[in-house]
């Protein structure tokens, strides 16, 4: 298939190597797609992936990741306190904020610097658990 007489992109893979390395949103329209097309919307949840620390590993079995298709940070902390208690408690205090010394963040984003606990999440985002270190 070719676009506007082109040669298709996607026969070799040298060809793939050569685009631009530019960041997009998961919503963004590919630059190849005619504006005037509608974009196409899926009815499956795509996978966020929960990164988890070492220290908190024991609360969920050991696993480094954690999925989920929740749509919100208080939807994934709602997940992880019905799939992992202990977890969510070290997370999370009785009230159910998030506990000061721990930090989330969306991609790279910290949560509380977005939406807090309304912050969105979106197929392919990455949720990073990450309590403070101190000490002397």
């Amino acid at each position: 298939m070719s676009v506007d007489g082109e040669e298709d992109v996607w026969e070799t893979t040298e060809s793939c190597q050569t685009l631009p390395d530019v960041q997009r949103s998961p919503h963004a329209r590919p630059p190849w797609l005619d504006e005037s097309a509608p974009l196409l919307m899926t009815t499956r949840a795509a996978t966020i992936t929960v990164l988890v620390p070492g220290m908190l590993r024991h609360y969920c079995g050991g696993a480094a990741e954690l999925s989920t298709d929740a749509t919100t940070m208080k939807a994934m902390l709602d997940e992880l306190e019905r799939q992992y208690p202990a977890l969510h408690r070290s997370i999370c205090d009785e009230t159910g904020a998030v506990r000061r010394h721990v930090n989330l963040f969306v991609n790279k984003h910290h949560m509380r610097e977005r939406n807090g606990l309304d912050t969105p999440l979106a197929g392919g985002d990455v949720v990073t658990i990450l309590p403070a270190v101190s000490g002397g």
